[in-house]
Formats: C-alpha cells, sequence, structure tokens
C-alpha cells in the first residue's frame, strides 16, 4: 500500500458490507469494509470464515457489474484458487480407492504415457514435479482451451521439460487438465459429475463450477470497465468490456513485481507456463470463457463455498458426520513435498499435494490453501479448525496475492487466536 492508500485506509467506512459476522471476528469483518471501501468504484469483493464448524462470516460489498451490487449469491471468477477445489475432488476420490497418489497415469490413462510419461504419478501432478508446466509451446492458439476433450489430447502428448520427480515447476494452467484428466479416466465420469457426486451435493454447496452452466452466468461478477494493471493484461488480454475504458496512470512496480524481478527466475519459463499464444482473442470473462472448462484458472465460486470446502479440511476430512478424506489420505495430503522456491513462483511456496503454504503478514500456519493470480484465496488450518476465503471482481494481477489478501488471512488469524488463546498478537 502506498501513502494514499494507507491515508485512504484510514478514513474509510468500517461498516460498508452486508451479510453476517460473528462479534469474535467483527474486527476483521471491519477490515474488509474498510479495505474496499475506497475501491467500490472498481468493483466487490466477498469474505467467508469457518471456525470449529460453524460458518462465522459470510459478508460482501461493492459491486458485481456496472450497474449491479454484489449479492449474498455472487460468483466470482478465481483463477487458480480452484486449483484448491479440484485438488479436493481428487483426496476424495482418493479416499475412495478410485484413483492412487502414486499409481502411474498411464494405468488410467494409457495415452498419457507418450513421451516418457509412462511413470508420472498423481502425485507427481499435484506437488508440482512433472515437469509439465509449459502451455504456450504446446497449443497455437489460446482459444483452444475451451475445447476440454482437445486439452486433454494436448496433454497427453505433451513432452515434460524435466524429467519427473527431478525439480519443481508451478503448472499455472496444465494443472486443471492434467488432475481433471486423470480424474475422469478413473472414474470414467465426467468432471461436472464428480463434483456433483463428492463435493456439491455432500457439502451442500451453491456456488461451485469448472464451466458455469448457461443459467448461472447472470450471477457471475464482471470486472468493471478500467484499464488493467500491466501484469493482467498479459493474461487476460481479451477482457470483455466497453470498448471505452477510463486511463489511468501508469501503475508503479509493487514490492511483488521487484520480489519477480530479483528472484532470478527464467522469464521463457514464466511466460511458457503463464501465457497461452493469442491472448488477445480469449477472455475468461466473456460467456464463451466462462462455460468452458479450464479448472486451473476459470472455476467459478461463491465465498461461502471454498470456504465450506476448506471447513471440511479444517476438520481433518469430516463434515455433517461424514467422513469424505479419511485420516491416512489427509496425512498425505498435508505433507510438505519441497520448501524450495520453484522454477515460476518467485517465492517458496511450500507446495502439498495440491495446496501451498498459508501466506499472512506475520502470523504462522501450519495450514494450506490455494491463492489465484487476481488475488482470491482460500485456505483453511486445521490445528485452529479455520477456513477462510476471499472471492472479488477487482483488476489486479499478482502471482503471490495483494494486500488485501494477506491483511486479511493475518486479521482472520489473529481473531482465531483471541477466541483460543486470549491473545491476537502479530505472530
Amino acid at each position: 500500500m502506498d501513502i494514499n492508500q494507507i491515508k485512504q485506509f484510514f478514513s474509510a467506512n468500517p461498516h460498508n458490507f452486508n451479510g453476517i459476522a460473528d462479534e469474535r471476528f467483527i474486527d476483521l469483518a471491519q477490515l474488509f469494509s474498510r479495505l474496499q471501501d475506497n475501491q467500490a468504484a472498481y468493483g466487490g469483493a466477498a469474505l467467508a470464515v469457518y471456525f470449529q464448524g460453524q460458518k462465522v462470516v459470510d459478508i460482501f460489498t461493492g459491486q458485481k457489474s456496472a450497474d449491479e451490487k454484489w449479492q449474498a449469491d455472487t460468483l466470482s471468477i478465481c483463477y487458480s484458487t480452484g486449483k484448491g477445489v479440484l485438488a479436493a475432488l481428487a483426496h476424495i476420490m482418493v479416499s475412495q480407492g478410485i484413483v492412487e497418489y502414486d499409481q502411474p497415469i498411464a494405468h488410467y490413462w494409457p495415452e498419457f504415457a507418450q513421451n516418457g510419461k509412462a511413470q508420472i504419478t498423481l502425485r507427481h501432478i499435484l506437488s508440482h514435479q512433472s515437469g509439465l508446466y509449459d502451455v504456450r509451446n504446446n497449443i497455437a492458439e489460446a482459444a483452444e482451451m475451451k475445447d476440454w476433450r482437445h486439452m486433454l489430447n494436448v496433454m497427453a502428448k505433451a513432452k515434460p521439460r524435466f524429467s519427473f520427480g527431478e525439480d519443481f515447476a508451478y503448472q499455472p494452467l496444465t494443472f486443471g487438465w492434467l488432475v481433471g484428466g486423470v480424474l475422469e479416466k478413473a472414474s470414467n465420469q465426467s468432471l461436472a459429475h464428480l463434483m456433483q457426486m463428492y463435493l456439491i451435493e455432500p457439502l451442500e454447496l451453491d456456488g461451485a463450477y469448472f464451466g458455469v452452466p448457461s443459467d448461472q452466468l447472470p450471477r457471475v461478477a464482471r470486472p468493471l470497465p478500467r484499464l488493467l494493471p500491466e501484469a493482467l493484461q498479459q493474461a487476460e488480454q481479451g477482457q470483455a468490456g466497453p470498448k471505452k475504458v477510463q486511463k489511468q496512470a501508469p501503475r508503479k512496480a509493487s514490492p511483488v513485481d521487484r520480489l519477480i524481478q530479483w528472484s532470478g527466475q527464467n522469464p521463457q519459463d514464466f511466460q511458457d507456463a503463464m501465457i497461452p499464444k493469442g491472448m488477445k482473442a480469449f477472455s475468461f470473462f466473456s460467456d464463451e470463457g466462462m462455460q468452458a472448462v479450464i479448472p486451473a484458472a476459470n472455476g467459478a465460486f461463491t465465498a461461502n463455498s471454498l470456504a465450506k470446502i476448506y471447513a471440511m479440511l479444517a476438520n481433518r476430512g469430516a463434515w455433517n458426520d461424514q467422513q469424505l478424506i479419511n485420516a491416512e489420505t489427509f496425512a498425505k495430503l498435508c505433507e510438505v513435498q519441497s520448501r524450495k522456491r520453484d522454477r515460476i513462483m518467485p517465492i517458496p511456496m511450500h507446495w502439498r499435494l495440491g495446496y501451498h503454504r498459508v501466506l499472512s503478514l506475520g502470523k504462522s500456519s501450519k495450514g494450506f490453501g490455494h491463492i489465484g493470480f487476481n488475488g482470491s484465496g482460500a485456505w483453511c488450518d486445521p490445528e485452529r479448525q479455520l477456513s477462510f476465503a476471499y472471492t472479488h471482481n477487482f483488476p489486479t494481477g499478482s502471482l503471490t496475492g495483494d494486500y488485501r489478501l494477506w491483511a486479511l488471512t493475518q486479521e482472520t488469524l489473529r481473531c482465531a487466536d483471541k477466541i483460543l488463546t486470549g491473545h491476537k498478537g502479530w505472530f
């Protein structure tokens, strides 16, 4: 935050939100309001928190679109935050014995064995050890991403950039086709059916989609017309909306931008993983883009649905007298697979099976979750029996989240610690 943002924060309205907030978490609700209040002209947001199996925060504010207010059931395109949802589905299916972490994917998907992939496993994919992070050199146009079956064929034919298990490289886009593909092949069911059977129905979710049904499109928050930051322009060149946009001064490099520059990562690896060719002809926010099945990038969720999925994980796989993930599987999914920085991300993410560490402003957590490129995010902390989700439609872009996500995570942990220990603390 710069000095103007700090001034705006302290002058902001702490009560500009709708929904429910437990009094024990009122400081969090007021922080949410202050962080969104001065951004009301640019979008809206929602925040949901579960603690000890109960929903304690479910609030929202701002604009869903240029002429609509955010509602309790508003869906948001959450970019990579959806990876954590897909991972949860995979872990449930492992618990059901449908698929195994260490069985070669080719056992379920014979075509996948091409180009040296015969021994790659679901574990390699979930922990970003497959070497299959390159999307740019495997498709000619970004629009190809809209064709699910085609992209599964692309993944089956793809050649890893390094031998599986020898290194780590975040799979920003390929993760969804790889994980979703093996789940479909192992079960002989569509991803939509698997989501409905193993997540949506058991958790009674209202708003969790990889590929938004046409009748649900009106629920999705759209970005408001505004010049996008440079980083998001690269990933979202086909932004839907009026052709006339309000110009603004060039964005100054943020600390995260500088961190990426200083990290020493190979710019080619980053580009190949993150930016398909032909993004000017593709938009995640067009109706066609939202209806496509691109699980690593275009999942649409309410904050409450995300927080509820992670509440189940915070409760070690149990929800409403159902054990969705057994104890053995839960122990495995929590194990940190790497503590070093990978080839794509600018900081060490401490990859688990489908998740990374919780990023805050100081509070430590042994929990896990996943953030999205737009600054959305969701996580759980089983030790605190706590889960969190933040969604929005602001035109921001960052690999590690923005100040709102980090600050809200910090305050959520602090509020929980006040209840559990009597002290909020900063660390």
